[in-house]
């Protein structure tokens, strides 16, 4: 019997059979535990690996093209140069509705010379999306 919890490497190796031994393992590390018995056949030994988790957060576009997002974006919403709009500003924050929207994805179109579907527009909700959306046209564009 073997009982696992958490998520583990586990590496398995047989040893050669031990004739009417009782063996019993246990062992504990944090959330990660395995318990083993054997009755007279063949035993296996599990072996078990505390993994670090790693979270990557990428963004595909440039610096340059958020802010020339975002520059795009204050213009269309005529809000003070001054005015925090970022990488993660969500349009719906600024104030726009869903026409403001269509004129600063017109606006995108016209300053990169792109064309958005309208599938992706619907999907841009932050000004981040809409620069990652940019850049992925212009490689699609390129090749």
């Amino acid at each position: 019997m073997a009982a696992i919890s958490g998520a583990s490497l586990i590496s398995l190796r047989s040893t050669p059979p031990r004739s009417h031994q009782n063996l019993a393992l246990s062992r504990t590390n944090g959330l990660r535990s395995i318990s083993l018995s054997d009755h007279g056949r063949n035993s296996l030994s599990f072996g078990l690996q505390q993994r670090s988790v790693r979270l990557s957060v990428s963004c595909a576009a440039k610096p340059e093209t958020v802010e020339k997002v975002c520059t795009i974006v204050r213009k269309q919403l005529a809000l003070p140069d001054d005015s925090a709009v970022t990488g993660e500003s969500k349009f719906a924050a600024l104030g726009a509705d869903s026409l403001d929207t269509v004129e600063i994805v017109m606006g995108l179109e016209e300053e990169f010379g792109i064309s958005v579907e309208e599938d992706s527009a619907q999907s841009i909700a932050t000004v981040q999306d809409a620069a990652d959306l940019i850049e992925k046209l212009i490689e699609k564009n390129k090749a």
